[in-house]
């Protein structure tokens, strides 16, 4: 019931937003209780192996229920996604005590999906209280996910100095922990002192308004080390911020955050459904490309069309 009613929020058939909006209107209540954790980092960081640890540890020990909504990223070119985070989460693929969704991430910038919001509150009505979210994988831009989650781990590599400068000043000053994967065998070593550079470039961040500092782990979701102590941050982390009252500022602001998010694409969809506008579009293009027109004036061009053919609807209501 749950994958069916993320697949329907996700519809992009007009005839499904009315019944996406009613199922969505029925799961709206209180979730202080709810945990979402973002998982970002660069592609290979092992962040899908790391949750599978993580998600483990959960379930074995503190026999709680979690779920996955992992964001694949979707091909510019045709549009398809593989959809493959599940094969490298064996355990909680099969486990009963944990719900996998892969979702396409459909072009939508930031690391995330169009309708991401949507499914961590219908998680939390089918009793999923822990959620991960994970991103796609792509770096400085990825911090889309920071207004949607409670808590930020970005997963780092050792010996990838040239990532971690390309993020630092985009996710990493928005990450409520860092961990540094793959600390295990031979990179045992370097990955502590990873951890340790990581640290010390924490300390040059203000200080965050939840009152929370930022740790670096060293971890391996091979051999399961650190995966323990990234859960108690995790769970240390939504105590002080329950207790200070920040939590309760951050998710007013994620509810801010998903009304303009939905109005922005829904103007969007009324704007490109006039018939009239999609045709002086095809048009403009052609000339754009041309070089008859520029792109700012094409689109004053749009605008006032689109205006022009709302009047006459307005005047006679």
């Amino acid at each position: 019931m749950l994958a069916k009613a993320i697949t329907l929020t996700e519809s992009s058939n007009p005839a499904d937003c009315d019944l996406s909006a009613e199922v969505l209107e029925a799961c709206l209540g209180q979730d202080s209780d709810q945990v979402v954790v973002g998982v970002s980092g660069v592609p290979g960081a092992g962040k899908s192996s790391l949750i599978e640890a993580i998600g483990k540890h959960i379930i074995t020990h503190d026999k709680k229920k979690i779920a996955v909504l992992a964001i694949d990223p979707s091909s510019r070119l045709r549009g398809g996604s593989i959809l493959g985070d599940k094969t490298r989460m064996p355990f909680l693929a099969t486990s009963d005590m944990a719900f996998v969704r892969p979702s396409p991430s459909r072009g939508t910038h930031g690391g995330v999906g169009d309708h991401t919001r949507d499914a961590i509150v219908l998680c939390a009505r089918a009793g999923y209280r822990i959620v991960f979210v994970e991103t796609v994988g792509v770096g400085q831009s990825e911090t889309a996910v920071r207004e949607m989650v409670d808590f930020l781990l970005l997963v780092v590599l050792s010996g990838a100095g040239d990532d971690l400068q390309g993020i630092k000043r985009g996710v990493m000053e928005m990450a409520d922990a860092i961990a540094v994967n793959k600390a295990d065998g031979e990179n045992a070593k370097q990955a502590e002192k990873a951890r340790s550079d990581a640290a010390c470039a924490l300390q040059f961040f203000r200080s965050p308004a939840s009152g929370w500092n930022p740790p670096a782990i060293a971890c391996s979701a091979h051999t399961g080390l650190g995966v323990k102590e990234i859960w108690a941050h995790i769970l240390e982390h939504h105590k002080i911020v329950g207790e200070n009252g920040h939590l309760d500022r951050l998710r007013r602001k994620q509810k801010l955050g998903w009304l303009h998010e939905n109005l922005e694409r829904s103007l969007m969809q009324m704007f490109f459904s006039n018939s009239k506008v999609r045709a002086r579009l095809a048009e403009l293009e052609t000339d754009i490309a041309d070089g008859k027109t520029t792109p700012l004036v094409a689109v004053r061009q749009l605008m006032s069309l689109y205006d022009s053919e709302r009047k006459p609807k307005y005047s006679e209501s």
